[in-house]
């Protein structure tokens, strides 16, 4: 009986991988996880953006108030307030105590105190002090002339409102003689002294970015007070 030989054949493996379809679909979710990232991205770096321009912004318009309320403080300072008040308790002038405060912010605020070693009782040219608002950026007066404290480029100033508030009140001590109770001189005596309150509001927008606004407040009480009024002669 003859023989057979039957030659066992090696099983095949079959290649398994990705189809073109499968190909496509891993694009488009790759893309679509890389763009929503990218947006992310740019969510946050705009975000950051608007952040670092409100800080630039608050910080220079901060800085501003704070230098005109600095000086307010000052307003009126004498080198010899003692001598305000002669022997008979009729006051004397204080050359510095006027302050001028204009409705007009391109007009602003002017101010003085005074800077002298030895008091001269004059207003030098370098004790007149002020504010303004021009071309959208605070001026202030140093030295007899108007120099820019804010920077354009960096804060474009909208308004610069000065709002006093003043309140009236009598001399301790009475006049040597009494005031008339009507006519010339009644309404200015006895003498008074005015303790003077000033708001300063501050408005601004980013150079950059018109949309970025903010409005700073700050207040300020005149330390030295101004005297009105006198003693009959």
């Amino acid at each position: 009986m003859p023989t057979t030989n039957f030659r066992r054949r090696a099983p095949t493996t079959r290649q398994r991988g990705l189809t073109l379809v499968d190909t496509l679909l891993g694009l488009a979710l790759g893309l679509f996880v890389i763009s929503n990232g990218l947006l992310l991205l740019a969510s946050h770096l705009n975000e950051n953006r608007l952040l670092v321009l409100e800080a630039r912004l608050m910080q220079d318009l901060r800085a501003a108030a704070s230098a005109i309320t600095r000086d307010l403080r000052r307003a009126g300072y004498w080198g010899e307030a003692s001598a305000a008040l002669k022997a008979d308790d009729a006051p004397r002038s204080n050359p510095y105590q006027t302050l001028t405060i204009s409705p007009n912010a391109s007009d602003g605020l002017r101010l003085h105190y005074s800077r002298d070693v030895a008091e001269n009782h004059v207003v030098d040219g370098n004790e007149a002090f002020g504010f303004r608002l021009r071309n959208n950026a605070i001026d202030t007066l140093l030295g007899g002339s108007w120099q820019t404290l804010t920077d354009p480029a960096t804060v474009r100033v909208t308004a610069l409102s000065i709002i006093p508030t003043i309140s009236e009140v009598e001399q301790a001590a009475p006049c040597a003689t009494p005031c008339p109770p009507a006519g010339p001189g009644a309404s200015t005596c006895p003498p008074r002294v005015q303790v003077r309150y000033v708001l300063v509001e501050i408005s601004g927008e980013a150079p950059v970015d018109s949309n970025m606004r903010r409005t700073v407040q700050a207040s300020a009480r005149v330390r030295n007070d101004a005297m009105v009024g006198a003693c009959p002669p």
